[in-house]
């Protein structure tokens, strides 16, 4: 033990000092050295850096319309849309293009596109006095960024020479639907470091409650019952220490494969069946041992005091990492708007924003260790507890079902038999592990066996058109031509491993109410399904200063700025969305 306390001393020295670092960044960020390390680190503009616009006027019915392109960005020709209204109605016209170069891009095949800048002059059919200029452009970085669409609006006047940015609009505002919203730029608007780190806090905290999540927890708690105090604290800083390293550990993964490019968010690594079939074997492993079925002990589970034959200390370190684990599909409120604000920020600031959100989730058992309140009101262990373990096991059986249909899903019903053979083996090879000589090493073989047929993969179902009937496979083309047609679209970014998205459909999105809903509304539903890895769909998160899913994205019929709709969805909140995207009377 003396050697386990000098190993957690220089821990928590290191705990210490790394509080010290990131908080030095912090000040560092308040005082204006955040702009200067997102400038080194962030490789993409916003939009209105990358295109900035000038509007001209040339004469009673001529408008000028000058973009500035930063290095490296682009314009496509067939994107810009020219709306103008006057007191009257709309103003019709027509837009004289400049030569454009000819590309091959990856979203829209064989384009014409402007580098540099791009010069268009617009002529009204009809002189026009005070009015509404509504400029729409889209365009994408050489490095596989492309923006959605943006709208400028500007209110013009030849006959007085004006041109203002905006324009006062006499129409009433429409309802506000979400809680936060954000722009077309790829960052995250109204978010500042502080309130990332509280979303990101209580993001973490709503975690605990996932199914997952609890059966792991919940045996930790009730270890709180009875024992000693102090054993508690230093237990519950230990658990801790593992959340937030292992938050950290995530976060440095996804922060260094987005810098080489990868279009990837939270929960990156479920799109691999790999890692999907080896969460299934952990989730059963677990539920084998609750139910008493096999013995390596309760540490894994933390339900006693050891980790595979190890200290108590190292029991509790590794529930926190086995906490992080079965909590990477979930999404839980506020995580969304703090996880796209840090991964838009240097490395140490992204890194501090995680380690509030494993602080969030860790919280609670820290609270709970010095409640002699809440300690007090916990049951006495006792038979019962057997039975509670034999309970938790099922919804640990439940997940692996699930986990399993997620990887039949992305590699096909092949695969998912392979593992589910798979699963069969290690039961038998956990269960022979616990003998000795020959029957320990047959249940090693087993073990070797079975992790064999979970790599092992059937053909891949091909891509379905879309997730249901009457909804529209996503593709930046297809939105692309329904926003010129001028329909109002809705985008659901969702994938099968994803439990807060299959929550929101199956309460909300694909219900009977809501379905009629779209219909009657004519708003088109478009599913942009991300189970399997794909690079637009990544980048169409990403340029919404998102970094994970479940993503809901309304795109209004007037051509408008898109809205975004909290992660958590109510009946209600879609009905108003959908009255707040379609036209005015």
């Amino acid at each position: 033990m003396p050697i386990m306390n000098k190993l957690l001393h220089a821990f928590a020295c290191w705990v210490v000092g790394l509080g010290l670092v990131l908080a030095s960044v912090v000040s560092t960020a308040q005082s204006g050295g955040l702009a200067a390390l997102s400038e080194q680190q962030n490789p993409f503009l916003p939009v209105d850096e990358a295109y900035q616009l000038a509007v001209e006027i040339e004469g009673p019915q001529q408008l000028r319309l000058v973009w500035q392109i930063a290095d490296d960005y682009y314009l496509y020709k067939h994107r810009f849309k020219v709306v103008l209204e006057d007191e009257t109605g709309v103003v019709t016209g027509e837009i004289d293009f400049p030569p454009a170069i000819a590309k091959t891009d990856d979203y829209f095949g064989d384009v014409e596109v402007y580098y540099i800048d791009a010069n268009l002059a617009f002529a009204a059919d009809r002189p026009f006095g005070t009015a509404k200029l509504s400029v729409t452009s889209q365009g994408c970085a050489d490095a596989g960024l492309c923006y959605p669409p943006q709208t400028e609006v500007f209110t013009v006047n030849p006959q007085a020479g004006v041109v203002d940015s905006g324009y006062d609009d006499p129409r009433p505002e429409p309802r506000a639907i979400v809680e936060v919203a954000t722009q077309s730029s790829g960052t995250t608007t109204g978010v500042t470091l502080w309130t990332a780190l509280l979303f990101a806090f209580l993001g973490g905290i709503i975690l605990n409650a996932m199914p997952c999540v609890f059966p792991i927890l919940s045996l930790k708690v009730l270890s709180f019952a009875t024992g000693d105090p102090q054993k508690h604290h230093r237990q519950a800083w230990i658990y801790f220490s593992g959340v937030v390293a292992s938050f950290v550990f995530v976060a440095a993964v996804l922060i260094t494969l987005q810098n080489t490019g990868q279009a990837i968010g939270w929960g990156f690594q479920l799109q691999s069946p790999g890692f999907v079939i080896a969460l299934a074997y952990l989730f059963t492993a677990m539920a084998l041992s609750l139910s008493g079925l096999v013995e390596f002990g309760t540490g894994l589970m933390n339900a006693g005091s050891t980790l595979a034959g190890q200290g108590g200390s190292r029991g509790s370190f590794f529930t926190g990492v086995l906490a992080v684990v079965v909590a990477s599909p979930c999404t839980a409120p506020f995580m969304g708007s703090a996880l796209g604000f840090a991964l838009t920020q240097p490395t140490a600031i992204a890194l501090l924003v995680f380690v509030a959100l494993g602080a969030g989730m860790a919280s609670p058992m820290v609270l709970l260790s010095y409640s002699a309140h809440a300690r007090n009101a916990l049951p006495k262990p006792g038979k019962w507890m057997d039975t509670l373990k034999s309970l938790l096991a099922f919804p640990l059986y439940g997940t692996a079902v699930w986990l399993l249909w997620v990887a039949g899903k992305q590699a096909g019903v092949d695969t998912m038999a392979l593992a589910l053979a798979g699963l069969v083996t290690l039961a038998l090879g956990l269960f022979l592990l616990s003998g000795h000589g020959l029957r320990r090493l047959l249940g090693i073989g087993f073990i070797v066996l079975a992790v064999a047929l979970g790599t092992l993969r059937g053909t891949a179902p091909s891509q379905t058109s879309a997730r249901l009937e009457g909804t529209v496979a996503w593709s930046p083309s297809t939105l692309a031509g329904l926003r010129d047609e001028g329909r109002a679209v809705f985008v659901d970014v969702t994938a099968d491993w994803c439990i807060t998205c299959l929550a929101n459909e199956q309460a909300v999105l694909f219900t009977d109410d809501i379905r009629d809903a779209f219909e009657r509304s004519g708003v088109v539903y478009m599913i942009a399904d991300w189970t399997n890895y794909d690079v637009d769909i990544g980048n169409f998160v990403n340029s919404h200063g998102r970094n994970g899913i479940p993503l809901y994205v309304m795109y209004p019929a007037d051509g408008g700025q898109p809205t975004l709709l909290p992660q958590l969805l109510t009946k209600q909140l879609v009905r108003d969305a959908l009255a707040a995207a379609q036209l005015p009377p």
